[in-house]
């Protein structure tokens, strides 16, 4: 059996940080990407009428920062397995951080992969969309 890819990875490895300065300049070009041109995420009185402080980022916008960083961290030729998270909290301006930390290590017929615990931030520390990845790190082959 040949191993490719092969990269050291341990229980504990911490990823990132990924970093992004959020606002309606970011905001705008992931709207226009995805047509996602929705008041709360391009007007600071649509946002205050949905019961948030102004306009705040989208929810996919958050999970594209942690595949990023999953993506950064794991290399190109990794495979991401699976990538979910939770919005709990709004993407209001200002810089949100996505970090993550490897959970489990395993060796499978197919690959070794790795599980990860992720998570973005805003600048209070609070964390606004935990998740969760999957990610083939290494290929075995026969």
């Amino acid at each position: 059996m040949t191993v490719t890819n092969v990269r050291p990875v341990q229980v504990g490895d911490e990823l990132g940080p990924f970093v992004r300065e959020t606002g309606f300049a970011a905001w705008n070009r992931f709207a226009a990407v995805n047509d996602e041109f929705v008041p709360i995420h391009m007007d600071d009185e649509a946002g205050k009428a949905a019961g948030q402080p102004g306009a705040f980022g989208m929810g996919n916008l958050q999970w594209s920062y942690l595949h990023n960083l999953v993506r950064d961290w794991a290399g190109e030729d990794a495979r991401i397995v699976e990538l979910s998270c939770q919005f709990r909290k709004p993407n209001l301006k200002g810089t949100v951080t996505a970090r993550g930390i490897v959970t489990a290590v395993r060796d499978e017929a197919d690959g070794q992969y790795a599980e990860l615990d992720l998570w973005t931030v805003d600048e209070s520390g609070a964390k606004l969309a935990p998740g969760k990845a999957t990610v083939q790190l290494a290929l075995h082959r026969s």
